[in-house]
């Protein structure tokens, strides 16, 4: 299969804007929803952990392959069908310009295909996506295959910020793009607080912190000044909750009332988890999320989980 064949399917983010849903219509609060969030799919990494070299070793993905569509196929068996489904980075394990990394973009574009197409994607863009120190020629390839690296979009009178967490890393190679971000999420950030919302909620790859605001710097979480940074943008903001991946563990806390989401991975485990996703309600008054594994994800338990999670009954959910 020709690398990016499959790219045209998905209704891609550009201009800042993701094409899924109309502003206007979404702009506005008609009740709960809910979506899935998942992270990591990382094809190829199962192989290159288990041989012990990550940078070299990742020449099989075929269990990350099985994994994508289980989690696919039972999204779309759910009869309550989520908002959408977000996958919050490192969607490939190999870097780009390395060997693989057309071959498993091409393939897990492929799995994402066979979703419902009444479920639209949305991408965020991870390191393994774009590079540790991505250049604009590694972005631009990004948003050729993905859509924009980052943008937002309404939900039910709930703001999405996508970011690019990258930029938050090492943009050394990319400055003027990192720029451009920044004056992106001011902007962004101020008029979210102008604007009547029910919510406001982030997705990036790297969270910004596993369990405390106040914890020691690791290649898992964000530098600590600008992680504080953030943390205190997003509150004035109104943000109530960061969704990340990155840690293939679950993990998270709360900096006063924003709420951390670290999510393990739809592909390869580093710690005790299960290959899954999280399932996301949003009510009037909270953000309420509970991770699934792959064999969990049913019907049954997915409407178990939402009447809990919404604290209302499922048949009051807005579709």
């Amino acid at each position: 299969m020709a690398a990016g064949a499959e790219s045209s399917i998905f209704r891609k983010a550009q201009c800042r804007r993701f094409k899924g849903f109309s502003k206007e219509k979404e702009s506005v609060w008609k009740g709960p929803f809910y979506f899935i969030q998942g992270a990591d799919p990382q094809l190829g990494l199962i192989k290159a952990w288990e041989v012990g070299d990550c940078d070299n070793g990742g020449d099989e993905w075929q269990k990350e392959i099985q994994l994508t569509e289980q989690a696919v196929q039972a999204i779309n068996k759910l009869t309550l069908k989520p908002k959408f489904f977000v996958l919050c980075g490192d969607l490939i394990h190999a870097m780009p310009g390395s060997p693989w990394h057309e071959e498993q973009k091409s393939d897990l574009q492929h799995v994402l295909k066979g979703t419902d197409p009444s479920i639209p994607l949305v991408f965020v863009s991870g390191n393994h996506d774009i590079g540790n120190a991505p250049t604009p020629d590694t972005i631009s390839e990004y948003c050729k295959s993905w859509g924009d690296d980052y943008f937002s979009f309404w939900v039910g009178g709930v703001l999405f910020l996508v970011l690019n967490s990258q930029f938050f890393q090492n943009a050394s190679s990319c400055p003027e793009l990192k720029q451009a971000h920044d004056h992106w999420l001011d902007e962004q950030l101020a008029a979210a607080q102008q604007k009547s919302k029910k919510h406001v909620i982030v997705f990036q790859h790297i969270p910004l912190f596993l369990q405390s605001p106040e914890e020691e710097n690791n290649y898992f979480n964000l530098e600590k000044s600008k992680r504080m940074d953030l943390l205190q943008r997003f509150e004035k903001a109104g943000v109530k909750a960061v969704f990340s991946g990155h840690y293939h563990r679950n993990a998270g806390g709360m900096f006063n009332d924003l709420d951390m989401v670290v999510s393990s991975a739809i592909g390869c485990q580093l710690g005790e988890d299960k290959h899954g996703v999280r399932v996301v309600a949003v009510t009037e008054e909270k953000i309420h999320h509970k991770y699934f594994s792959l064999d969990e994800l049913s019907d049954l338990t997915i409407n178990e989980a939402i009447s809990d999670l919404f604290e209302v009954n499922v048949p009051n959910v807005h579709l």
